[in-house]
């Protein structure tokens, strides 16, 4: 392929492409084709996901489901390929379980990490749940269909296993290991693959992209990246031409803006500064998620774009990233954005964002051809 018109990054991003196997493979098939890419091999673990529960009086389910890390010869992670309970549209919801694939699910995430540290992801149903129950001093119940229960020595349910129904075996979110460097020919080397292997874009996909948070910090970029975004990111959405049928889009809570707009908020030291926004009510399942700064975790540092389509197109992700990427750096600027009122999508509004961004040329030439193709 090839790669002149991919633009050059420089920021530290990690990319997520949810994307649907054919039927006959898996998101184990791809992830074992992206080891045999590298010389080097995949490990199953237990990815935790959380879906809405149908039990009276029980909000949500979190689940276990089983993912695949591919890492090269060196032992370095390069990806991993989980499941996504958000596609849903394309399955075939009356499919028989494959045989190997299970889940486990608990009204409970501390069970469900015990789980993860005792139980076997390599392994059958029965061999991740044993463990558990031997630390209750309980047995595995049996039931129809392949369905386990573990109880407490008082009764009371702990975990419920069950084969992997309709065809969730097929979704496949490719997370990439970030990426420092050669950020499209990296990125290309595991969609290749993908599409070679018939690989597609189901119908609720979105691409989201991790930027490292780390120069982030400070009151005045989260107030200036704040402010770009609560003018621009309508006219983005239409930019990139956001999935409609996503899920998990939507806007900030309405307590960011009092406290980014507050007078001392640029006073504040940041360890201050992160303990204020834990307390705005931020969600991860928002258009620009910005959850991970209040976590003070190094595994997740990151600010999260969320309103990108599912593609398999190394090109439209790299050109989008190239497009926040100038937005971030005019955020770390010491100088402030000034706050202006939410822009619709115009066309003459749309150039002139894309134009005092400063982006390399072919950039820039590519988002000024986009909006001239946008109608709303």
């Amino acid at each position: 392929m090839d790669i002149s018109p991919w633009p050059e990054l420089s920021w530290r991003i990690g990319v997520e492409v949810e994307l649907l196997a054919p039927t006959g493979l898996t998101r184990e098939s791809l992830a074992l084709r992206l080891a045999k890419d590298v010389g080097g091999g995949v490990t199953r673990f237990f990815h935790a996901q959380t879906e809405p529960s149908l039990a009276p009086g029980v909000e949500v389910f979190d689940n276990l489901t089983l993912g695949f890390r591919v890492e090269d010869g060196a032992g370095h992670w390069v990806a991993s390929c989980v499941d996504d309970l958000t596609l849903q549209d394309d399955l075939r919801i009356a499919a028989a379980p494959v045989d190997g694939w299970f889940r486990v699910l608990s009204d409970d995430r501390r069970l469900l990490n015990l789980t993860k540290h005792l139980g076997a992801a390599d392994g059958t149903l029965l061999d991740a749940l044993v463990p558990v129950a031997a630390a209750f001093g309980t047995e595995v119940e049996h039931f129809s269909e392949g369905m386990m229960r573990v109880r407490d020595a008082a009764g009371a349910p702990v975990l419920l296993g069950a084969p992997l129904p309709g065809e969730r075996e097929r979704p496949c979110e490719l997370v990439t290991a970030p990426l420092d460097a050669d950020h499209a020919q990296q990125l290309d080397n595991l969609l290749a693959p993908a599409r070679e292997m018939g690989f597609t874009v189901p119908l609720e996909s979105a691409t989201h992209l991790h930027f490292d948070a780390t120069v982030l910090k400070t009151p005045l970029a989260i107030r200036n990246l704040a402010r770009l975004w609560q003018t621009w990111g309508q006219t983005l959405k239409v930019l990139v031409r956001t999935n409609p049928a996503c899920r998990q889009l939507g806007d900030w809570p309405p307590a960011l803006n009092t406290l980014i707009e507050d007078k001392a908020w640029l006073g504040l030291p940041w360890p201050r500064a992160r303990q204020a926004l834990e307390q705005v009510g931020l969600s991860k399942f928002c258009d620009l998620n910005l959850v991970h700064l209040t976590l003070d975790d190094p595994d997740k540092d990151t600010v999260e774009l969320r309103i990108l389509p599912g593609t398999l197109d190394t090109r439209e992700i790299t050109m989008a990233a190239a497009l926040f990427e100038a937005m971030l750096l005019r955020a770390i600027a010491p100088e402030p954005v000034e706050r202006v009122a939410r822009r619709k999508f115009r066309r003459r509004h749309a150039n002139g964002f894309i134009r005092q961004l400063g982006l390399p040329q072919a950039v820039e030439v590519y988002w000024l051809a986009e909006a001239e193709g946008c109608s709303v």
